[in-house]
């Protein structure tokens, strides 16, 4: 048997990147290790190295650790955006960069990012704007491969009381059909569907940039390849 990938996560504690932790529970293939500020709580069967440390001392934690892909799930919401600008910027773009720079310094090979629908460099909209900008400067670092992941209202839960998100999930089932042609890149999805995009995208050794809007992450969950127990083999989701 080969030797399992090894990926850096950071964001572990958000919606996508728990998912991401559970995905990983069971599998052969992968070696995953968080960097994190403070403890995570990991499911049940979980098997991982989480490193904590300020996020200045996140670049020498990915030296150290020397992963073939990173996977950054950080990232904080509209609302929080709105109250505090820069405090916003400070996570979504500065230190998205930050760990993106590191990665590249430390050579590893494939960087995923979670970014966000509409997000555009020149959006009038803050929220966008800075997920458009941190995009088109992850493009310019460099990285073998770097796929931006873009999806519509995440699905699931927080942990946390969001009312006017919570209205707009609830809603989703109902809105979704509702949203075709060019605004079907607008309709919710799981969170865990994102989570399974990222880490399919993160095994791919394919060099070069790729921006997946609802429905390329949706085929590159499918595609990723589950365990289907002591064999050791494996099968796409959905597949045959």
């Amino acid at each position: 048997m080969s030797e399992p990938l090894r990926i850096a996560l950071v964001g572990g504690s958000g919606l996508v990147g728990s998912h991401v932790i559970r995905l990983c529970v069971g599998r052969e293939d992968v070696s995953l290790a968080a960097i994190a500020r403070g403890e995570l709580a990991l499911p049940p069967g979980a098997r991982m190295e989480v490193f904590v440390a300020a996020p200045d001392k996140w670049g020498e934690v990915i030296e150290a650790l020397r992963p073939t892909a990173l996977i950054c799930a950080l990232g904080t919401t509209r609302k929080k955006a709105g109250k505090d600008e820069q405090s916003f910027r400070a996570v979504d773009q500065e230190l998205v960069l930050s760990v993106a720079r590191a990665a590249k310094a430390h050579g590893v090979e494939r960087f995923v990012s979670i970014s966000s629908v509409g997000a555009d460099p020149h959006s009038n909209a803050f929220y966008l704007k800075v997920k458009g900008e941190t995009d088109r400067d992850l493009a310019r670092i460099g990285i073998g491969r770097l796929d931006v992941l873009r999806p519509g209202l995440l699905r699931g839960s927080r942990g946390e009381t969001r009312p006017a998100e919570k209205l707009a999930m609830l809603a989703s089932p109902l809105i979704n059909p509702l949203l075709q042609g060019d605004w079907r890149k607008y309709r919710a999805i799981e969170a865990e569907t994102v989570a399974r995009a990222a880490l399919h995208c993160a095994m791919r050794p394919a060099r070069g940039r790729f921006v997946h809007d609802n429905e390329a992450i949706q085929r590159a969950a499918r595609g990723l390849a589950q365990p289907l127990g002591e064999s050791g083999f494996t099968r796409p989701i959905g597949g045959p």
